[in-house]
């Protein structure tokens, strides 16, 4: 059955509890396609249970010609990359959020090693036809460096096996620079050495081998939980699992959430979340951690304090237009997100509603990064189960922390 809304009231503060997250998606997706390129037996521990990784692991299964990938961008990008390098004939195709996606840089760039792909509807955007690869040995290619991460991780994955490896350019600004980093460290682990120094990878011929691998818990996940403990008076949560380091870069977060109001303490058992005071005034540049963004919006629009934030640019082109959707819906608790020119500025609310509605816009984070907001009002979210992108377990833990809520 499909729930339109859910009602979550508001709660009063929590201790002492203890979560367990979700495994990382976005490892998890990196290793599914590692574990399919390598040569010998791999067994991959802890895989993530989000909507995004049972479609990658789902469709690398399928013999059918047609795939679906819903709306996975990275399950698109990786599945191109991957399916090109093998000269299987697919056609990728997905939501209509997913049409709206641009995939042509990638589609270039794959055109350039040798493979054959052409658009179906629009160009450079999905459905895509895979028609075959014939390795063209082409040692170098440059790419722009702030495209989504997804296309030079696509590519990352599969220049050990073309003839002469792949030397991959970066030019200009570099977003995302952690996520490129984790996938040189999955495929470290499976045998194949990165060179990334500066602008440039080296990635030489290589066989990927196989190896036991185990899938560390969502630090993205985990920004929601902080913001829970930051809108407290005086909770507490252990996040069983959780910690550093990681090859994750949403791990900023412990730094991060110091000046935000919470404490990270790590035990063997996790790291425990505690209250501590918040400053007024914080600037950050989210252009290696853009999953944070809408958390730390909400945190600041209801705690008063007054924040910079920049690297926002790739919000644009995710699973809906990110600032549009904060912008929307900020107003709704009297808050405000400012684009400025070359800056986000976010105006706190000065009047906390008691309850309110949030619209989704088929955006996971949209419904997480507001469902804390319960610890100060009671809150309407719309399209509950668009959380299984990414953290299917979200709201009953929620029902662990104490929270009630109602679907309907």
């Amino acid at each position: 059955m499909t729930h339109k809304n859910i009602f979550i009231k508001r709660k009063n503060d929590f201790q002492n509890l203890i979560i367990s997250l979700p495994a990382s998606k976005s490892i998890s997706n990196r290793a599914l396609i590692i574990e399919a390129l390598s040569k010998g037996d791999s067994e991959l521990f802890n895989l993530s249970s989000a909507r995004d990784t049972q479609t990658m692991l789902r469709l690398l299964k399928s013999t059918e010609q047609v795939l679906d990938v819903l709306d996975a961008g990275t399950t698109m990008r990786f599945l191109t990359a991957f399916f090109t390098i093998n000269g299987h004939n697919k056609t990728l195709t997905g939501s209509n959020r997913m049409k709206q996606r641009p995939i042509g840089i990638l589609v270039d760039a794959l055109r350039a090693i040798g493979g054959d792909i052409d658009y179906l509807e629009n160009e450079n955007y999905p459905p895509i036809a895979i028609n075959g690869f014939s390795d063209l040995n082409l040692k170098s290619l440059s790419i722009k460096g702030d495209v989504s991460s997804q296309y030079i991780s696509a590519l990352m994955m599969i220049a050990p096996l073309l003839s002469n490896g792949l030397i991959i350019h970066l030019e200009g600004k570099i977003g995302s620079r952690p996520y490129l980093e984790m996938t040189a460290s999955v495929m470290s682990s499976f045998g194949v050495n990165v060179s990334f120094l500066g602008q440039t990878m080296d990635i030489r011929p290589q066989s990927y081998k196989g190896c036991e691998y185990v899938i560390e818990p969502d630090w993205s996940a985990a920004s929601y939980w902080y913001s829970f403990v930051a809108l407290s008076n005086s909770s507490s949560i252990t996040i069983k699992g959780l910690r550093l380091p990681s090859i994750q870069g949403d791990c900023v977060l412990v730094e991060m959430m110091k000046s935000l109001g919470v404490d990270t303490t790590f035990t063997d058992k996790g790291a425990i979340l505690s209250k501590t005071t918040f400053v007024k005034d914080f600037s950050f540049d989210f252009t290696d951690c853009p999953d944070l963004a809408q958390t730390v919006a909400v945190i600041c629009a209801v705690k008063g304090i007054r924040i910079k934030m920049t690297g926002l640019e790739s919000l644009r082109i995710k699973e809906t237009d990110r600032i549009s959707a904060l912008q929307q819906e900020l107003k709704k608790i009297g808050a405000e997100l400012i684009q400025h020119s070359n800056f986000w500025s976010v105006s706190p609310t000065n009047n906390i509603p008691k309850e309110v509605f949030i619209n989704t816009y088929d955006d996971h984070r949209m419904a997480m990064a507001f469902a804390p907001l319960a610890m100060l009002m009671d809150v309407n979210i719309e399209d509950p189960d668009v959380v299984n992108k990414s953290y299917p377990g979200f709201w009953e833990d929620l029902k662990l922390v104490g929270i009630t809520s109602v679907r309907s």
